[in-house]
């Protein structure tokens, strides 16, 4: 079975963004470019487990990280399931392996006083491209959306009466996002400004580029960090950082874990808690002030 069906798998039944697919693809292609170089095996059904475990230590002697290592493995196991769903193989080459060992990630949100600064304090210019950033910076922030989610938002997404958006997610799960009245405002700024341009060739979609083009996932990236470069040293300034701070904010406030799980479109309450360390951090901090205990 060729990989290119496994895409279409990927693709077709599984409804995986292309992003992901284009990930799949690269780790598979890459390893087996390693086996034919390395002992002229050109089919992936006849690997053996030896064989991935001299590619494994080919890509840590490279100075690959045990996580991106741990990153590609995983392409390759869900390849090798594929395989035994269609019968091509009766036992996954990787049925015994298990994940090298990684330090655990840990993310840090922007604060609410940086984001205050975005918000609040930095002069967006008032132009087309200038009321396009600070929406993009208002909806990750506000929504928690993730960064394919934004650059697919279409314009008839958008409830002004409702106060809501639609967002097609992972495996195209839809959800309902309440927006705040200033991302309404800041959705209708940004929509003067748009019905201004001269050209607009992706119509459908919200947010653009000044070529009336809809934008991509490297121009949020690029403006998420032209921007907190003027307020934050952090060293990671990233669309995922806000969605991080979109989860951590609200936990510190309260939320409840299965609300912000609803609203972050994830599957199960695991993804959700790996946002939790630093609500639980700022819980300490509030516990420590306040008990008295610690006055003694």
């Amino acid at each position: 079975m060729s990989v290119s069906a496994f895409i279409s798998y990927l693709r077709l039944e599984r409804n995986y963004s292309e992003h992901t697919i284009k990930a799949y693809q690269k780790d598979i292609e890459a390893f087996a470019a390693f086996c034919k170089e390395g002992c002229g095996e050109e089919n992936l059904e006849k690997v053996s487990y030896p064989l991935i475990r001299n590619w494994i230590v080919e890509l840590s002697d490279q100075g690959v990280s045990n996580r991106t290592i741990n990153r590609k493995i995983s392409s390759l196991q869900a390849y090798y399931k594929f395989l035994l769903k269609v019968g091509d193989i009766t036992i996954s080459p990787l049925v015994k392996h298990r994940a090298l060992k990684t330090s655990k990630k840990v993310e840090v949100p922007f604060s609410e006083m940086e984001m205050e600064s975005i918000l609040l304090e930095i002069p967006f210019t008032d132009d087309f491209e200038g009321e396009r950033d600070k929406l993009i910076i208002e909806l990750l922030y506000t929504t928690g959306m993730r960064r394919t989610e934004l650059v697919n938002l279409k314009v008839k997404d958008v409830d002004f009466s409702g106060q809501v958006l639609k967002v097609l997610g992972k495996r195209n799960k839809e959800r309902i996002l309440p927006l705040l009245p200033s991302t309404i405002e800041q959705v209708d700024k940004y929509l003067n400004k748009r019905s201004e341009l001269k050209k607009v060739m992706d119509t459908p979609y919200l947010l653009l580029t000044k070529e009336g083009l809809k934008i991509y996932e490297t121009l949020v990236y690029r403006t998420i960090n032209k921007y907190f470069s003027l307020v934050s040293s952090k060293v990671k300034r990233s669309p995922h950082i806000l969605r991080h701070t979109f989860a951590t904010h609200l936990l510190n406030r309260g939320a409840d874990l299965n609300s912000v799980k609803e609203l972050l479109g994830h599957s199960s309450l695991a993804s959700t808690q790996v946002y939790t360390h630093n609500s639980i951090a700022e819980l300490k901090k509030v516990y420590k002030e306040a008990h008295p205990r610690n006055k003694k």
